[in-house]
C-alpha cells in the first residue's frame, strides 16, 4: 500500500509506523520525479531533502509549530505532506500551485520564499512575536549551505544568538565538503551534543577557568579555538548557537532522534545535516548542477527534453559575446552571484578562470566588489538575474551611481520569466534603476542587437550601464560578424507609416510584438509607426520630436515592466507640455502570477493581439491629452 496518498496533513504522519518512514521518503522522491519530469521545476534539492522533510513534520506539530524554508527549492516534499498531493500535478502551471512557498497557498507555508538567505531572519521574527505574545510553539528554519553564503543569513544568526531566541536552524549541507565526518564519529559527537553532556562539561570548565586570575579568560578563549579540531560548528557556537552535528541527513531514524532531543532544549540551536543533492536518482546525483532545474526529462533514461531547434537563448549569446570581447580587452572581468550557468558567465569561467568571480549568493557584495575593481581601471561585467539584483539596490546607488563607476550590469531574465512566478519576474528594473543618476539603461530588440549593446556598454567608460534582456531563446536573427557601436541614447524607427498618426514606442522584448501588432492593424487599414527606443535612459528626445513633426500625435508605449516609474513614465516626463497623447501598456500595480511567458504576456496586454486590440479601442475613443 502506498503511504503518501493517505497523508492529507502533517498530523497524519504520527499514525505511520516508524519502520515505514523510509518507504514514505522513497514515495516522495518518486512523486517529485514523476511530476517534475513532465512539468519542469527544481529537482535535485527537493530529492535531497526528503528525509529531513519527513522528520521535521513527524517530530514537530505544524501548523502550530512554524517550519520556514529558505527558498522553495527544497520544499516540494513539504508541499506533498501538507495537503497538496492531489494538486501536485499542477506544480508551476498557470492556475496551479507555486514552485516556491506562498502564504496565500497554504497555512503551512509560514513565510514566502523565492529569494535565498531569508529564512533565519523570518524565523527569528516569528520567534520574537511568539515571545512577545507569550505563546508556546517551536520555530524551525531550514537553510541550505548555498543560502548560508548570503550575508543576510549571518545577520540573522548573530541577532538570534545575541538575544538567545528559542529557535532551531537546520543547515542542509549538500556540498559534501566535510562528508568524512558522517558516520561513526559524526554520529557519536552528535549524540553527545544532543544529550547535553559536552555542553554541560564545557559550561563547568568555563565557570572554573573564569575563577582563575590572570590566565583564566585566556584559557577559555584558547579552549574554544582548539575545539575547531573536533567540532566544525565553532563559528556557530561563537555566535551563540548550540551546535549539533554533523548528522547523516538521509538517516531518517537518527534525524528524528536528534530532533526529538533538540525539541526539548531552549535557546538558539543549529543542526548540521549532510545530504546528497539529487538523492535517489542516479542522474541527478552525478550531475548536481545540470539537474538542479533540468526542465522536462525521461525518468527511465535521464534524457533531458531538448527545445526542438529553438533559436539560441539570449543568455548564451551574452556569454559568447562576452568571451569574444574579453579576448580583445584584458580589463574585462565577469562577476556573478552563484549563477554562472544561469547567467552564461560559465563560458567566461571556462575560458578565463582567472578573470571570473563567483561570489556566492551575495548580490550586495557582488556590486560593491565590482565597484572596487572599476575604481582600479578594470571593466567588470556583473551578471545577475533582474529579480536578484533588486537585493543590491543600495549598493547600486551608493557604491556605483554616486561614484559614477563604469560597471556593466547584465540583467538576465528581465521581464516576465514564466513558471517561477512572482518572486522571479524581473518587472521592476526599469523603474528602480531609472531613478539612479548617471545610469544608462538599454534593452535589445533581438539577439543581434544584444551583442552590439554589450560591445557598446564595454566601450562606454563614462558611466554605469544596465543591459536588460528576457529569459528564453532569441528570434534566430543572423548575427553580424563585426560589432557596432550604438550611439548612447539613440533609438530607431523600425517601421514607418507615412500616413500614420499612431506611433508604437517599444523597448526590448516588446519591439517584435509591436511590429506584429502593426502588421495586423495594417490589414485593417490602420497605419502604425513602430519605434525601437533601445534606451530607457537617456530617452531619445530628438527622435520623439521628429515623430511629432511627421504627424504622429498618438503614442502608445509598450514595456514588459511595471508602469509605475518605468519606460512609459520616462517618455511622458520627457515630453511634458508637447502636443501628444500618450497611452501606456505595461504591468499594473500588482504582482504577476506564475504561468508560461506567452499566457502571462497575453494576460498583461503585451501580446501582439492585445496590443492591436488596445489600439483599435483607442481609435474608437477620444484620447485624453496630457
Amino acid at each position: 500500500m502506498n503511504i503518501l496518498p493517505i497523508i492529507k496533513k502533517p498530523a497524519d504522519l504520527k499514525a505511520v509506523k516508524k519502520e515505514l518512514l523510509p518507504q514514505l521518503c522513497k514515495e516522495i522522491r518518486e512523486k517529485i520525479l514523476e511530476v517534475v519530469s513532465k512539468k519542469g521545476g527544481h529537482l535535485g534539492a527537493s530529492l535531497g531533502a526528503a528525509e529531513i522533510t519527513v522528520a521535521l513534520h513527524t517530530v514537530f506539530d505544524a501548523p502550530k509549530d512554524k517550519i520556514i524554508w529558505d527558498t522553495g527549492h527544497q520544499a516540494y516534499g513539504h508541499k506533498l505532506l501538507t495537503g497538496r498531493f492531489e494538486k501536485f500535478e499542477t506544480l508551476r502551471q498557470y492556475g496551479g500551485i507555486s514552485g516556491f512557498l506562498s502564504r496565500k497557498e497554504s497555512e503551512y507555508d509560514v513565510f514566502g520564499g523565492g529569494h535565498a538567505s531569508t529564512a533565519i531572519s523570518a524565523a527569528l521574527g516569528i520567534a520574537a512575536a511568539r515571545d512577545h505574545k507569550k505563546e508556546d510553539f517551536k520555530v524551525v528554519a531550514i537553510v541550505s549551505d548555498g543560502c548560508i553564503t548570503g550575508g543576510m543569513a549571518y545577520e540573522g544568526l548573530q541577532n538570534a544568538g545575541n538575544i538567545g531566541a528559542d529557535l532551531l536552524v537546520v543547515l542542509n549541507d549538500n556540498q559534501m565538503f566535510i562528508s568524512h565526518r558522517v558516520g561513526a564519529m559524526g554520529t557519536f559527537l552528535a549524540k553527545l551534543l544532543t544529550l547535553g553532556i559536552v555542553t554541560k562539561w564545557e559550561k563547568r570548565l568555563e565557570k572554573f577557568l573564569a575563577r582563575v586570575h590572570f590566565w583564566g579568560s585566556a584559557l577559555v578563549r584558547l579552549g574554544k579555538r582548539l575545539k575547531v579540531l573536533l567540532f566544525p560548528g565553532i563559528l556557530f557556537e561563537e555566535m551563540g548557537f548550540a551546535y549539533f552535528g554533523p548528522v547523516d541527513g538521509h538517516d531518517i531514524f537518527r534525524l528524528m532522534e536528534v530532533l526529538e532531543a533538540i525539541k526539548k532544549t531552549k535557546g538558539p540551536s543549529l543542526l548540521h545535516i549532510i545530504t546528497k543533492k539529487g538523492k535517489g536518482y542516479e542522474h541527478a546525483e552525478k550531475d548536481v548542477f545540470g539537474w538542479h532545474a533540468p526542465g522536462k526529462f525521461d525518468v527511465a533514461t535521464g534524457e533531458i527534453q531538448k527545445s526542438g531547434g529553438s533559436p539560441t537563448p539570449y543568455t548564451k549569446i551574452f556569454g559568447e559575446t562576452l568571451v569574444r570581447l574579453a579576448k580583445e580587452d584584458q580589463r574585462i572581468v565577469a562577476v556573478t552571484a552563484a549563477m554562472p550557468e544561469g547567467t552564461g558567465t560559465d563560458l567566461m569561467r571556462d575560458q578565463f578562470p582567472e578573470r571570473f568571480y563567483d561570489v556566492g549568493l551575495a548580490e550586495q557584495h557582488a556590486v560593491t566588489f565590482a565597484g572596487g575593481m572599476a575604481a582600479e581601471g578594470l571593466r567588470p561585467v556583473v551578471a545577475i538575474y533582474s529579480t536578484f539584483l533588486q537585493r543590491a539596490f543600495d549598493q547600486m546607488e551608493h557604491d556605483i551611481s554616486l561614484q559614477n563607476l563604469p560597471v556593466v550590469f547584465i540583467l538576465d531574465r528581465g521581464g516576465i520569466v514564466g513558471d517561477d512566478g512572482p518572486t522571479h519576474h524581473g518587472v521592476f528594473d526599469y523603474s528602480y534603476i531609472r531613478m539612479l543618476p548617471n545610469f544608462i539603461i538599454m534593452a535589445p530588440k533581438d539577439e543581434n542587437e544584444l551583442q552590439h549593446m554589450l560591445y557598446t556598454a564595454l566601450k562606454y567608460d563614462k558611466a554605469p550601464v544596465a543591459l536588460r534582456y528576457p529569459r528564453g531563446p532569441g528570434y534566430g536573427v543572423p548575427l553580424d560578424k563585426e560589432f557596432k557601436l550604438i550611439p548612447i541614447g539613440q533609438g530607431e524607427i523600425v517601421k514607418e507609416s507615412p500616413d500614420s498618426s499612431i506611433a508604437l514606442l517599444s523597448i526590448g522584448s516588446t519591439v517584435v510584438p509591436c511590429l506584429e501588432a502593426a502588421k495586423l492593424l495594417q490589414k485593417e487599414g490602420i497605419p502604425v509607426t513602430v519605434v525601437n527606443m533601445r534606451f530607457v535612459k537617456p530617452i531619445d528626445k530628438n527622435l520623439l520630436i521628429k515623430l511629432l513633426e511627421k504627424g504622429n500625435r498618438k503614442w502608445i508605449t509598450v514595456e514588459e515592466n511595471v508602469l509605475a516609474g518605468g519606460f512609459g513614465s520616462a517618455i511622458m516626463e520627457s515630453m511634458e507640455g508637447q502636443p501628444v497623447t500618450i497611452t501606456r501598456i505595461g504591468i499594473g500595480d500588482h504582482f504577476v502570477e506564475h504561468g508560461t511567458q506567452n499566457i502571462l504576456r497575453d494576460k498583461e496586454g503585451l501580446s501582439a493581439e492585445k496590443i492591436a486590440e488596445k489600439i483599435r479601442t483607442l481609435e474608437s475613443q477620444e484620447s485624453v491629452r496630457i
